[in-house]
C-alpha cells in the first residue's frame, strides 16, 4: 500500500517521464529507480508512444550492482556517477560506451539517452528517452532540456521509495 506521499510522488514522475518523451519526440521514455543502499533497481515509469512501443516495466527489483556492470557499460558508466550518455546510433557506438547485443536483447532501441539521476556521489535513477529503427543526434538543447529535468528527480525518487 503506497502512502499519500509516495501516490503524489509517482504522479509527478509518470507526467516527467511522459513530458521528456513528448517533449524530445522520443519513441519511449522510461525512468529506472534505485534504492542505493541496497544495490537494487527497477523500471517503475514508462511512457510509449503508441502501443507498438514495447513497455519497459519491471515490477520486480533486481541487483544492478553485481554482474550487470560487467555486461552493460552504460549502467557501470551510471554506477560511478559519470556524465550522462547520449548515444545517436547503438549501431555505430564503441564497446566502451555500449554493449550492442546486450542493448538489442534487452531494450531493441535504435539511438538513446542515458540521463544518470545523481545526488552527491550516489545514482538514484536513469532516466531514458529513446527511439527505435533510426538514429537521432542529440543537440545542446536536448542536453540542456536533459539537465533541467534531472534536477527534478532525486527528490521524487526519494518520496516515491521512501528513503
Amino acid at each position: 500500500m503506497m502512502t499519500e506521499q509516495q501516490q503524489e510522488a509517482a504522479g509527478q514522475l509518470n507526467q516527467l517521464v511522459e513530458n521528456v518523451g513528448r517533449h524530445l519526440n522520443a519513441d519511449r521514455c522510461f525512468l529506472y529507480i534505485r534504492k542505493p543502499e541496497q544495490g537494487i533497481g527497477r523500471v517503475a515509469f514508462c511512457w510509449r508512444r503508441d502501443s507498438t512501443i514495447p513497455d519497459a516495466i519491471g515490477p520486480d527489483w533486481g541487483n544492478d550492482s553485481d554482474e550487470l556492470p560487467n555486461k552493460d557499460p552504460l549502467i557501470r558508466a551510471a554506477l560511478h556517477t559519470e556524465p550522462s550518455v547520449y548515444v545517436d546510433d547503438v549501431e555505430t557506438a564503441p564497446p566502451t560506451v555500449l554493449n550492442r547485443d546486450f542493448e538489442a536483447k534487452n531494450f531493441g532501441h535504435r539511438a538513446l539517452i542515458h540521463a544518470h539521476v545523481v545526488e552527491g556521489n550516489t545514482l538514484w535513477g536513469v532516466l531514458q528517452p529513446c527511439l527505435f529503427g533510426q538514429p537521432r543526434h542529440w543537440t545542446a538543447g536536448d542536453r540542456a532540456y536533459i539537465d533541467t529535468q534531472l534536477a527534478l528527480l532525486a527528490p521524487l525518487i526519494k518520496a516515491f521509495i521512501n528513503e
